[in-house]
């Protein structure tokens, strides 16, 4: 099949004769970022929304290589980019990818990037607009999931075991895979961290059996395993123990006085023969039939839906809706495909930058320590100049 790359204003486009779905990709890497990119405007008001800042980042290995970051504290960020063709993934395996770098150690906020449904307005696109796929890390308090949510008939559906996030000031790359077998993966800098059948990981489908409605427990069934011995009588004279008596080994002082001090007592101390309240034994019940077991019929509502791998059809573009209470987090490197093998090696581009990154700020770090003992040294310098 040929291949035909299209390259414009930093957006790649990789189609085949055959009309396969379009590739969106975004590397930030250009200042015409914003003309591919919308607001959302109208989701809240001005002063709700926060600003999106273009930057390397704190630490960077390659000074033209940029993303987005979010740039006030307590603030709604909204923005979306439209394909520029929808697509529909019927049949085919589709690959969500983008990276995330929590620069200000996020303690409170989102992270995750949505698929969108079709055709949406990206000035009002918010937190009610319709996506297909909700994709990344949220971070608050002890809560460190990497959401993996469908939208499927109506509803948005969680996976039903969560997926830790990394919670670090490092750079990170979050990837789902999902495949036209109904079979999902997600990777976080390249390793497996979840993975199976997405019928078996969201609840997709009615249960396959219901209880019978019209069966209930008998109301004579005995489900209690043991009983009170009907012939254990309490002992006589059991509730006259006393459960404290005065200490049998105390002694009274020597320097005790009545009319100063009052009349001495011994103190009390737990009585070795008080057993506690009485109870009668238990003996098994001799009328016991069991756990009552409620009987199972086939779910008339169920049906299976072999496309719940679909994401949405078409779908229409990616997006931002975050809320962070500290801001600070660079996005960028987003990858939606159906080229497994394209966001293979996107994956390997993006580990040399993640090791070029942590190379950068170990440097920087190594620097700020030696200008600090330099400052050190002029300061004892000039101290030992004044004495």
């Amino acid at each position: 099949m040929k291949l035909i790359l299209l390259i414009a204003c930093g957006v790649v486009f990789l189609s085949t004769l055959s009309l396969s779905a379009p590739i969106f990709s975004e590397d930030f890497n250009d200042d015409g970022w914003e003309n591919r990119w919308v607001l959302s405007t109208e989701w809240k008001s001005e002063d709700e929304i926060g600003e999106w800042k273009h930057t390397t980042g704190k630490y960077f290995h390659d000074e033209s290589d940029k993303g987005i970051k979010t740039g006030e504290d307590a603030k709604h960020y909204g923005i979306s980019a439209a394909f520029d063709e929808p697509f529909n993934n019927e049949g085919k395996d589709f690959v969500v990818q983008f990276s995330v770098k929590h620069e200000q150690g996020i303690d409170c906020g989102g992270a995750y990037i949505k698929l969108l449904a079709g055709d949406f307005d990206q000035k009002s696109f918010g937190g009610d607009t319709p996506y297909g796929l909700m994709f990344g890390p949220d971070i608050c308090g002890g809560t460190k999931r990497t959401h993996a949510i469908f939208g499927y008939h109506g509803k948005n559906l969680e996976k039903t075991s969560e997926v830790r996030c990394e919670s670090d000031e490092e750079i990170h790359l979050y990837t789902m895979i999902v495949k036209a077998d109904n079979t999902y993966e997600i990777q976080i800098d390249g390793k497996k961290k979840a993975s199976g059948d997405l019928k078996d990981d969201w609840k997709f489908l009615e249960p396959k059996e219901i209880k019978d409605p019209s069966e209930s427990k008998p109301s004579d069934w005995v489900d209690e395993r043991e009983i009170d011995d009907p012939e254990d009588v309490k002992p006589e004279g059991y509730d006259d123990i006393p459960e404290v008596i005065p200490d049998p080994d105390a002694e009274r002082p020597d320097d005790w006085d009545d009319e100063d001090d009052g009349e001495w007592e011994a103190p009390e101390i737990d009585n070795p023969e008080y057993k506690g309240p009485w109870s009668p034994k238990r003996i098994p019940n001799p009328d016991y039939k069991g756990e009552w077991v409620h009987p199972m019929i086939p779910n008339p509502d169920y049906k299976d839906d072999d496309s719940v791998y679909h994401a949405c059809n078409p779908c229409g573009g990616v997006g931002f809706e975050l809320w962070q209470v500290k801001a600070g987090t660079v996005f960028d490197d987003i990858l939606v495909t159906t080229d497994l093998d394209e966001a293979k090696e996107a994956a390997k581009a993006f580990k040399k930058k993640q090791k070029g990154q942590k190379e950068a700020e170990e440097a920087a770090k190594e620097e700020e320590e030696e200008e600090e003992e330099e400052s050190d040294d002029d300061l004892e310098a000039e101290l030992h100049d004044e004495l």
